[in-house]
């Protein structure tokens, strides 16, 4: 299912995808790779263009233009992309008062949405709300409001830990683009690294899946396309670096989104998100993620629905990642 929010306003949705989007889809991921030789950053963040418009220890506000290459099919930012800016804005609340390359974990995040649609230019504000007293280990709590033209989209809070970086990784400070100032670097000789082919592979899997079957092209990319089974639904996702964070495991923001859209999927086109709470158990590595969702209330207006991310085989067994609540509401129309 592609829609995520109730629709506050009646929307046309997209075309079926053109050659000039497709074209206009290839130059955007191909950009992101250039942009991402310089260290700090992540593919991801560098593919939906999110500008750092303030950063500073008060708060620290990013935004987004919902583009074709980022929306669903009735043009509103997708899951994934919409977890990855309010993760960033708190992130990047916590990170102000830190070194510059302090590596932060996502602990837990929790969003609710007002039911408006998540289009048009997208502003996340992030304020730090301090330290946990008394545990062993920094735990930073931050918030974020989402906002558009129309007004607020989601609310949000989440916890992050400071961590040293994983043994042989050298982390450099994130690079605080800004809208209109990043021009796309060039390749040399338009050589790419393994693990860009990976990422223009992947791209290109997705364009040849929405051609044939019509969809959203992020959502190949990034999404899901879950399998809905009584009382629940599950998928598998190949990990790799287009869903990568820094350091190489899956980014929070989309995992979140993976899980998400997982989720949505257990229950009829009837029902519409409101509310995430998450829980990031471990990091996001193995060759794919397993996703699985059981609707465990399902109510006349109210459904609640767990989900359940498991990655990297360990000692024969699966290592559970992250686990999801999500609730949803009967829809009025």
């Amino acid at each position: 299912m592609s829609e995520h929010l109730k629709h506050a306003t009646s929307s046309p949705a997209l075309p079926p995808i053109d050659e000039p989007t497709i074209a206009a889809i290839r130059i955007q991921v191909m950009r992101a790779i250039a942009l991402n030789r310089e260290p700090g950053y992540h593919f991801a963040g560098n593919f939906l263009d999110l500008s750092y418009d303030h950063v500073s220890t008060d708060h620290t506000s990013l935004s987004v233009d919902v583009q074709p290459f980022s929306s669903t099919v009735d043009g509103q930012l997708s899951l994934s992309g919409f977890a990855i800016l309010a993760d960033l804005a708190m992130a990047g609340a916590v990170r102000a008062g830190l070194e510059p390359r302090t590596r932060l974990a996502t602990v837990t995040m929790n969003l609710q949405f007002t039911g408006a649609r998540a289009d048009g230019r997208l502003h996340g504000r992030g304020e730090m709300h301090g330290f946990v007293e008394g545990a062993a280990g920094s735990q930073g709590v931050s918030t974020v409001s989402i906002r558009n033209e129309a007004g607020l989209v989601c609310k949000g809070t989440a916890t992050f830990m400071v961590l040293k970086p994983p043994k042989g990784v050298e982390l450099h400070p994130v690079p605080h683009r800004r809208r209109g100032e990043n021009p796309t670097p060039e390749i040399p000789g338009g050589k790419l690294r393994p693990d860009e082919k990976k990422i223009v592979a992947a791209s290109e899997v997705a364009l040849a899946a929405v051609r044939e079957h019509g969809g959203s092209f992020v959502q190949r990319f990034w999404g899901v396309q879950a399998t809905h089974v009584p009382g629940g639904s599950h998928s598998t996702v190949k990990n790799g670096p287009h869903i990568g964070n820094r350091v190489g495991h899956v980014q929070g923001g989309i995992l979140l989104g993976l899980a998400a859209e997982n989720a949505v999927a257990a229950l009829t086109p009837h029902w519409q998100l409101t509310a995430i709470s998450a829980w990031y158990i471990s990091p996001g590595e193995g060759r794919a993620l397993k996703i699985r969702s059981k609707v465990v209330h399902h109510g006349r207006l109210v459904a609640v629905v767990r989900t359940e991310v498991t990655g990297k085989v360990h000692d024969g067994k699966r290592r559970k990642v992250f686990e999801l609540m999500t609730t949803h509401a009967y829809r009025s129309e």
